[in-house]
């Protein structure tokens, strides 16, 4: 039985070269900000510039919604800089408890471009335990530009498909020019039909939209539960408002020092070691279609990748897999070991010739059914939100150089992930943050979780958000996979829920 896999780090930036035009689709800006008198307490919205009162005191409505959550709408400024300008809303959902609770967590799953509606809607029990959810509303919500608020919108969904299909020589000057050619006749698309929103998807403008949710739901401190990207989103909160840190728990830490070519050679060097990692269990077990050694086995996976690049392959339902599509369906099962299986299952089919499985696994990437439909617009928002948070080498000379970086560390996967600077080197809105450490200073503790065989987000920006975080501290998880809370453990579960549920932290340096 095929099951989904955990996927909620940044790696949806990979194959960026092979499918440089990402994938995307959406809505625009809704109306109005609410002259509602405040509906919190002035220990919530205390210290809150008077331009953004409105905003912070506006009275939301929560509703019965998806059969056993509340959902509201929550109305925050377009542009931070310019309170009395336009306004979005920001959809959120919360399950609620039976009895006293202890207040909401703020939930992210990640991306940037992750859903935390669909999260708290759909995966709420495997995502958090029993005993938070008893103690604890539980606050998912659409970032700016994801789904269903204000999403970034450029192509239809046939556009989409199209776009997958595309594959360029990135051997040649020529193909590199066409790709960017395509980037930019997709960022015009993307400016069209977004329209101002798209230039204030970023993330300090996402971190401050949750200071808005937190005095929306009456909390004098946000607690937050934010996993790869939201860990990033997380402590860009925390260093934007120390004093208003709750309990924070930052599993799978994207470090906010590096810039957007380190956390791709980070992530190559990640994910070339959890190949390895595939390949050893896979040939430990009785029904892998690879022989011989690690090496010899990683070695036939490299091959059958350049093959597919040499010459696409086609799927039962007529589709074209190209290597940018085949490698993003590579990747989506190395996010949790658990399946693995399904990896081993779609490589013994494309030694065969045939695509079906990788392009299965693919489209839960890219969140595509059967029909066509894709049912968000995540990749659309990673691109726009990267876009203003990295400033990217486009120069063509810097991005050879990181491309042959990225192929040595990682020569499965390494060439697929370059010149992903062609993506925004045209984007309509210029890149509003450079990356640098961030130390909360004041804030309450904050507890950062590191798996040591994470491929998306690597064990060491744990340890470096850790460094960085003035009263952070961390927890070891020692595992495959990507993240680790709700993934069954129950040492990392208990240390996540006596935090949140008593405050207390875990030992410094414990090792699940």
């Amino acid at each position: 039985m095929r099951t989904l896999p955990r996927r909620s780090g940044p790696s949806a930036k990979t194959a960026a070269a092979a499918v440089v035009l990402f994938l995307l689709a959406g809505c625009g800006l809704l109306p109005g900000t609410t002259d509602a008198p405040p509906s919190s307490s002035p220990e919530v919205i205390g210290g809150v510039d008077e331009q953004l009162m409105p905003y912070y005191g506006q009275s939301v409505s929560w509703e019965s919604c998806e059969g056993r959550f509340e959902c509201a709408d929550i109305e925050v400024p377009v542009d931070y800089a310019d309170p009395d300008g336009e306004s979005i809303k920001i959809a959120a959902i919360r399950s609620t408890t039976d009895g006293d609770s202890l207040g909401s967590i703020l939930l992210n799953p990640g991306g940037p471009g992750g859903s935390g509606y669909d999260t708290v809607r759909g995966s709420l029990e495997q995502m958090t335990t029993e005993e938070l959810r008893g103690s604890y509303d539980i606050v998912g919500f659409d970032p700016r530009g994801v789904k269903r608020s204000a999403p970034v919108t450029c192509l239809t969904d046939a556009e989409r498909d199209a776009a997958r299909e595309v594959q360029y020589d990135l051997d040649s000057d020529a193909g590199i020019a066409e790709a960017m050619e395509d980037s930019a006749e997709l960022a015009e698309k993307c400016a069209a039909k977004t329209g101002e929103v798209l230039g204030h998807v970023d993330t300090a403008s996402a971190a401050k939209d949750m200071d808005i949710i937190r005095a929306v739901v009456g909390d004098a401190k946000l607690n937050y539960l934010g996993f790869s990207y939201g860990t990033f989103l997380g402590a860009t909160y925390a260093d934007l408002f120390p004093e208003r840190v709750g309990r924070m728990v930052l599993d799978g830490a994207l470090d906010p020092s590096l810039t957007n070519e380190q956390v791709t050679l980070g992530q190559a060097k990640a994910f070339e070691g959890a190949i390895r990692s595939y390949a050893e269990s896979c040939l430990a077990s009785a029904d892998c279609p690879l022989s011989g050694t690690v090496d010899q086995a990683v070695g036939q996976i490299q091959d059958l990748i350049r093959s597919v690049e040499a010459n696409p392959l086609t799927a039962q339902d007529g589709r074209l897999v190209t290597v940018g599509t085949f490698v993003s369906g590579f990747i989506v099962p190395l996010y949790n070991d658990v399946n693995w299986p399904l990896l081993t299952r779609a490589l013994d089919g494309a030694f065969d010739g045939d695509p079906t499985d990788m392009l299965y696994l693919a489209d839960l990437g890219a969140e595509r059914q059967a029909d066509g439909d894709y049912t968000s617009n995540s990749t659309a928002a990673f691109t726009a939100i990267n876009c203003l948070d990295y400033p990217m080498e486009s120069d063509l000379a810097g991005m050879k150089e990181n491309a042959a970086a990225l192929e040595e560390a990682s020569p499965t996967l390494g060439r697929y992930l370059a010149y992903g600077g062609t993506t925004c080197e045209s984007w309509p809105a210029e890149p509003v943050r450079t990356p640098a450490p961030v130390d909360a200073a004041g804030a309450d503790p904050i507890l950062v979780i590191g798996t040591t065989g994470d491929p998306a987000t690597p064990y060491e920006w744990a340890v470096s958000m850790t460094e960085q975080l003035e009263s952070a501290s961390l927890l070891t998880y020692e595992a495959q996979g990507h993240t680790a809370y709700g993934r069954g453990d129950s040492c990392v579960q208990n240390a996540v829920d006596s935090y949140f549920i008593e405050g207390t932290m875990p030992d410094e340096g414990t090792v699940c």
